[in-house]
């Protein structure tokens, strides 16, 4: 029987601020990385016991040394194992046998090593769990209590004299990466409260770290260092956890590239990459996403204490053009809206005799950029209401510290939106002065940029979408009529019928003799029925605008012929014949549950040629029907369907509707969908509807 407990208020204090800590493998070689968490928990001030376990010796480092864990005098708090891999599971069992709350592993050697390792891994986690005992790691670097003074890591940065407290707090999926942080934030004055390497997550994940990180007094914004996605339903309810506890979440993920795509039978599969569904799955959870890791620390200053903004619109001020110039390239490349002053705030500005225009970049002239008039036009920037953001852009007198950060500091407006101040030459000492002033200064103008969009980019975390009572219940009979795993084109829209999404009217034919008795009028479509050749087009098993029955009949028997050729094993089902549908333009409406994210919906410009436009968006599903119209108005190819240049409307209403519908394939209950698609669902013109010509379904 698993046993279930309410782990948070103990489990804080034995892993952050453990009273006696075990470093079980501690070294007196202070060479050897054992012999680190024992120098630097001194060194940086833990004032609790440390109890080193290791039979070679008797004194380690001036501390009585323990044979094993049942000879060291307990209670004990927290454990450290450094013991080579096949040793950690008997020193779990003695942490189990001793009822110690939380063991950290730095021991590599498990489930990064293939099945071996995660048998081993698993079969720890399972001695663990029946005993109430928590993980961390294994290959794990550990855990660092800035203001508790408790550094229980083997990271070398802590080989630094001090550590700098502050609100920031850590959740690493890289251990080395711990340091690079704290020693990079540390140089620009920035300060942090708790710091964690999860290594494998065996047990404790980043979900759970950052739900502790929000319950935390000391902690004010929450930084994530990812590689990749584990325990996203437990990241995303702490993500919103930590949203309505205005504590920002900010995240930079590697693995920005598609060289890990896999094949897919959908194009919806092949499409949407890993970093698309990364990018979806922090915006509906209220994350704000960094492309640049300088950008992952300077980021907190900017958005800590407030709320996501209404638009994307920045202003940018500078006495500088050039290095003002490179952030508002930057900026407009990431999506944002550099904007020029209104004429109603150039008017009052100039009617005190302060130099702008109407120029996206407001350049103050270098004669007037000193003394109060940088102030005052910084001042009303802030106060206005056409940005959402402004940042200033500093060039020579960032060199003096005092002037930089009373000509800022002095600005009125700050609390009303963020001000991010880059400073163009290095000015190490002016960075410095900004952070202690509670200003968000910059080293470059790529992180500059970066951090402001993704502010302009944050939103607050995405109502959770629940059908109505019955709306499924179409849906979930006709997926428990089947056991296929793979449904055949007609089996498919029968799920998008009992969804509310229409198909055009279609036959099934077994023969090119059996289109005598048809009714259907021309033109139409013909194509192979059957669940095992998912891209039709693709292997010429599709033909259109037939327009008699006796091209019908020819058409028919050819693609009877190709397919029994070309897939001598498939299950053929005979040929669909389907009435051609004509509209104003074809999009894609895919779905597909995501290994790491879960479910995603996604939208896009449709047609043969999908995969190359590359136009679409996505959404972690189900979405709301106004998310869905959001969708719409996101795909740059999907214009037309808004009355482009005077062209027609599309029923953008109807599409909306079909997208919400086709998401809520996340909530079936009968049977896991692992991917659907509709391609293309043709819209028609505005209270015309929509209709789908073609559609896939996977099932587990």
């Amino acid at each position: 029987m698993e046993i279930v407990i309410d782990t948070k208020p103990w489990l804080f204090e034995a892993l952050f601020s453990p009273r006696t800590i075990a470093l079980i493998g501690a070294s007196a070689d202070p060479a050897k990385n054992n012999a680190r968490p024992q120098r630097f928990l001194r060194r940086h001030g833990y004032a609790g016991r440390i109890l080193p376990i290791n039979p070679r010796y008797r004194e380690i480092h001036g501390e009585t040394a323990y044979p094993d864990l049942r000879s060291a005098p307990g209670p004990i708090d927290h454990a450290f194992i450094m013991v080579p891999a096949p040793l950690v599971p008997d020193m779990v069992a003695q942490c189990c046998e001793l009822k110690i709350p939380v063991a950290t592993i730095f021991s590599a050697g498990f489930a990064e090593l293939g099945e071996e390792g995660l048998k081993r891994q698993r079969d720890m986690v399972a001695m663990a769990r029946a005993a109430g005992l928590r993980l961390l790691g294994p290959n794990c670097m550990g855990v660092i209590n800035v203001h508790g003074k408790t550094a229980l890591s083997v990271n070398a940065v802590l080989e630094r004299e001090t550590l700098r407290p502050g609100p920031l707090g850590v959740v690493s999926q890289s251990g080395s990466t711990l340091g690079t942080l704290l020693s990079r934030a540390q140089a620009r004055g920035l300060g942090f409260s708790k710091l964690v390497s999860v290594g494998n997550e065996c047990d404790l994940a980043v979900g759970e770290l950052v739900e502790l990180l929000v319950d935390d007094a000391e902690t004010s914004a929450i930084l994530l260092f990812l590689e990749t996605f584990r325990d996203t339903e437990r990241l995303a309810a702490a993500a919103r956890r930590a949203f309505a506890a205005d504590k920002p979440v900010i995240a930079y993920k590697l693995g920005r590239s598609d060289v890990g795509r896999r094949a897919a039978a959908s194009h919806t599969g092949a499409m949407v990459g890993a970093d698309e569904l990364a990018s979806a799955f922090f915006r509906a959870h209220g994350i704000l996403r960094v492309d640049m890791l300088e950008s992952l620390f300077e980021l907190p200053q900017l958005v800590m204490g407030r709320k996501p903004p209404a638009g994307q619109r920045v202003a940018v001020l500078t006495g500088t053009g050039g290095a003002a110039a490179m952030v508002a390239d930057r900026l407009g490349v990431l999506g944002a809206e550099v904007v020029p002053p209104p004429p109603s705030l150039i008017e009052d500005l100039r009617a005190q005799d302060l130099p702008v225009s109407d120029a996206p970049i407001t350049d103050i002239p270098m004669g007037r950029s000193e003394g109060g008039a940088y102030t005052a036009i910084l001042s009303a920037l802030l106060r206005s209401d056409h940005c959402d953001a402004v940042v200033s852009v500093i060039g020579s007198s960032s060199q003096n510290p005092q002037t930089l950060v009373e000509r800022v500091f002095r600005a009125d407006g700050r609390e009303r939106k963020p001000l991010a101040v880059f400073l163009a030459p290095r000015a190490d000492e002016g960075l410095l002065a900004l952070q202690e002033n509670g200003i968000a200064g910059f080293r470059t103008p790529e992180s500059c940029a970066d951090a402001v969009n993704a502010f302009l980019n944050w939103r607050p975390p995405v109502a959770l979408v629940s059908p109505e009572e019955g709306a499924l219940a179409k849906a979930e009979a006709v997926l428990r009529a089947t056991a296929k795993s793979r449904l055949n084109e007609q089996e498919a829209y029968a799920l998008f019928a009992a969804l509310g999404i229409p198909s055009a009217e279609t036959r099934i034919v077994a023969s090119a003799a059996d289109c005598a008795e048809m009714s259907l009028d021309f033109p139409v479509a013909a194509k192979v029925l059957s669940a095992d050749v998912p891209h039709k087009s693709d292997a010429g098993l599709v033909e259109l605008d037939i327009s008699s029955g006796g091209n019908l009949r020819a058409a028919v028997q050819r693609i009877l012929d190709r397919a029994r050729e070309l897939y001598p094993e498939a299950r053929i089902d005979g040929v669909l014949v389907q009435r051609m549908e004509r509209g104003l333009a074809e999009v894609i409406a895919g779905y597909r549950r995501d290994p790491e994210v879960g479910p995603i919906v996604m939208l896009g410009t449709g047609g043969i040629a999908a995969e190359l436009k590359r136009g679409y968006c996505v959404r972690l599903a189900p979405v709301a029907i106004e998310t869905a119209h959001e969708m719409i108005d996101e795909v740059a190819g999907l214009a037309l369907l808004r009355g482009f240049r005077n062209l027609p409307r599309g029923d953008c209403t109807a599409l909306a509707r079909a997208v919400h519908a086709l998401s809520l394939l996340a909530c079936l209950e009968s049977r896991t969908v692992l991917e659907a698609e509709i391609n293309p669902l043709i819209v028609k013109r505005a209270g015309a509807g929509v209709v789908a010509v073609d559609g896939l379904v996977s099932l587990a």
